[in-house]
């Protein structure tokens, strides 16, 4: 396969020793050492960042609040101007950007110019021309009152995000953020920072204000927690784990300080006896696929009728086992390798757990022989069946795995979809319009997908229920007005 040669400002950056945080608009040391940088695909550091420490959190937060007055004090116009601009960046550098997501998560590049970047860059355009048309003030139709909800900015927002898709999943944070006129601190995965750091540069050739943006990364423990526990943090937003959600939630409860929880999933589909078989084999298998399985969204229990249960492992089987995998910067990849060693001994340690709980394997987990890959985090795509009660049904495992069972009656496959926990995502596959919409109302989701699965749109809220999130999603109009305080002003007349 054809690997692409690095671009020569990604060799530039990943020269530093080691790459800087970007605070209050300079490129400063953090105080606390530094940390390799791993390529997945060979197991080799490409790379050194700066780890940051509790003072730096400190000094990043008392930038973006000294910035504040000044980019909230900015019209509409002018903000957005200055977002286009910064959008404009994105997209010239677009290439830089999707190598450094493809050696840093390990995903195919194809993959990270064709949605990470682009999507990103679409993320910051949308909510700057969704800020000129926002209503800032309400009137307020009360008897006797001259009365209306002022909507204003909250100050400096907070945002920590995960490893798997760390250039869009920062735009969608912080788009809608500064649009709304706050400004943000942002603590990004010391396991995949580059494509979030080099963003730091095009902020400053953007011209957006010194403060307004600042970017570092470290440990959850060491400069995570005390962001969502500093004073000037006026709004919280995680995403990650369930279980590191409750952390920051309750932090956040204790200070009375607004958060947004983007979590955990377990997605499930539901293949009905009517369903196009290879449309939804096709479909699934890239759902499981997609940055190798490494998303929240992914549907991870596959509900398959019956009727079409043979049929539909058939064709899944073959479908999985012609994946191309390989190296994230070769052209021809379809699929990268996990994103670190920590989660490769994750998937095959749950994998191993669900075969000793009695699970069958319908398409078995290997280890694949990837040129240059002898230490890289390479899988295969792998498939599970048994009962309800096994461990690769019930949690998350985070890889390119999915675990079927077979059912019959449409009512108990919603049952026990709903029985889980969680509610980020689910897909109802099927030709009967009017029935796989009543099927997809009653499933307990922040989204039903309808003959796909992994849908996105600028303008589709996109959020979870129960242990997959609370306190409002992304992507829609509803997210950007998230961002601003509603305050209440009144006149007696």
């Amino acid at each position: 396969m054809s690997k692409v040669a690095l671009h020569p400002r990604v060799s530039e950056f990943l020269s530093q020793k080691p790459i800087p945080a970007f605070i209050g608009g300079k490129w400063v040391a953090g105080s606390a050492g530094a940390a390799d940088v791993i390529d997945p695909a060979t197991g080799a550091a490409i790379g050194q960042v700066s780890m940051a420490g509790s003072d730096d959190v400190n000094a990043a937060v008392e930038s973006a609040h000294q910035a504040f007055a000044k980019w909230s004090g900015l019209s509409v116009n002018e903000r957005a101007a200055l977002l286009h601009r910064l959008a404009e960046r994105i997209t010239q550098e677009s290439e830089v950007l999707a190598q450094l997501e493809a050696i840093d998560v390990g995903k195919p590049v194809v993959n990270a110019r064709g949605f990470d970047v682009p999507f990103g860059a679409d993320c910051i355009r949308y909510f700057a021309d969704l800020s000129k048309q926002a209503v800032f003030d309400l009137p307020l139709a009360i008897k006797g009152m001259d009365a209306r909800i002022h909507r204003a900015p909250y100050g400096v927002c907070g945002f920590i995000f995960p490893w798997n898709f760390p250039f869009t999943l920062m735009c969608w944070g912080i788009g809608p953020a500064l649009a709304a006129g706050n400004t943000v601190v942002v603590k990004v995965s010391e396991v995949t920072p580059l494509s979030s750091l080099y963003f730091g540069r095009l902020v400053k050739e953007a011209g957006i204000p010194d403060g307004v943006i600042n970017i570092y990364t470290g440990t959850g423990p060491k400069v995570g927690q005390p962001l969502a526990e500093h004073p000037l943090v006026k709004r919280m937003s995680f995403t990650g784990s369930s279980t590191v959600g409750k952390l920051i939630g309750r932090i956040c409860g204790e200070r009375l300080a607004p958060c947004k929880l983007e979590l955990g999933g377990k997605g499930a589909a539901i293949v009905l006896d009517d369903a196009d078989v290879t449309a939804a084999a096709e479909g699934l298998a890239a759902a499981i696929t997609l940055n190798t399985g490494q998303v929240c969204c992914t549907a991870t229990r596959w509900f398959l009728h019956e009727k079409i249960f043979d049929q539909f492992v058939d064709q899944v089987s073959g479908v999985l086992n012609k994946t191309r995998i390989g190296h994230g910067l070769e052209e021809e990849t379809q699929m990268g390798p996990l994103v670190s060693e920590a989660q490769l001994e994750r998937v095959q340690s749950f994998y191993k757990k669900g075969l000793a709980e009695g699970a069958s394997a319908v398409v078995e987990l290997k280890r694949p022989a990837v040129a240059g890959g002898e230490r890289g985090y390479f899988v295969t795509p792998h498939l599970l069946t048994g009962n309800d009660d096994n461990i690769c049904y019930r949690e998350e495992v985070f890889g390119p795995t999915a675990y079927l069972v077979k059912f019959s009656d449409e009512n108990d496959a919603i049952r026990r979809v709903n029985q889980i926990a969680y509610g980020l995502a689910n897909s109802v596959w099927g030709k009967d319009l009017k029935r796989v919409n009543r099927v997809a109302e009653q499933i307990v989701a922040g989204n039903s997908w309808i003959n796909a699965h992994n849908v996105f749109a600028y303008g589709l809220p996109y959020g979870g229920v129960n242990l997959s999130g609370v306190g409002g999603g992304v992507n829609s109009p509803e997210t950007f007005y998230d961002y601003l305080r509603p305050q209440t002003i009144a006149r007696p007349l």
